[in-house]
């Protein structure tokens, strides 16, 4: 894998490498979906460091991530690439439905539905397993829905494809 990008993470624990069994640790919610959360905005991995009130140390992780090919990733309100949605249908054995392939949220949440009956926790870990092993690496939203081009964040599905170049303790916001 070739580690293209350089992103960051906020977290109140200092750790080695990433490992999803501590998804819900953060907030103890996934609503981008499954996966290991990080931004383009260190700014903002600096927030989510220190959201935690009764957390007294607050760490910056400073990350290697897969670079974004037009085929290896979905996004919130975007259309999915055909090649993702050809490789999903023949995994499947399915023809997924026209609407769904309009937004890359739809389409996950339709993965998730599919594969296991439920969107919950469950689903969204079935969904961005299934799309790992078609060649997704995550799903991407804006860092700010009003200016999208301000840069992006992003749920990774596989912890093994980040890279931690660097971990910095800051001072609470």
């Amino acid at each position: 894998m070739i580690f293209m990008e350089v992103f960051y993470h906020g977290s109140n624990t200092l750790f080695e490498h990433f490992d999803l069994a501590n998804a819900l640790k953060g907030n103890g919610k996934i609503k981008f979906g499954y996966g290991v959360y990080v931004t383009s905005h260190y700014s903002s991995a600096v927030h989510y460091a220190s959201v935690h009130k009764e957390a007294t140390d607050f760490y910056v992780y400073t990350l290697a991530v897969p670079e974004l090919k037009e085929d290896n990733y979905i996004a919130f309100k975007q259309c999915v690439h055909p090649e993702i949605v050809r490789r999903a249908e023949e995994k499947l054995d399915i023809t997924i439905p026209e609407k769904v392939q309009q937004d890359g949220k739809d389409f996950r949440k339709f993965l998730a539905k599919r594969l296991t009956g439920e969107t919950d926790f469950l689903g969204e870990k079935a969904a961005a397993d299934f799309l790992n092993s078609i060649g997704v690496v995550c799903i991407v939203w804006p860092y700010n829905w009003n200016k999208p081009e301000a840069g992006t964040n992003r749920a990774i599905f596989d912890e093994s494809k980040i890279q931690i170049l660097k971990v910095e303790q800051i001072k609470k916001e």
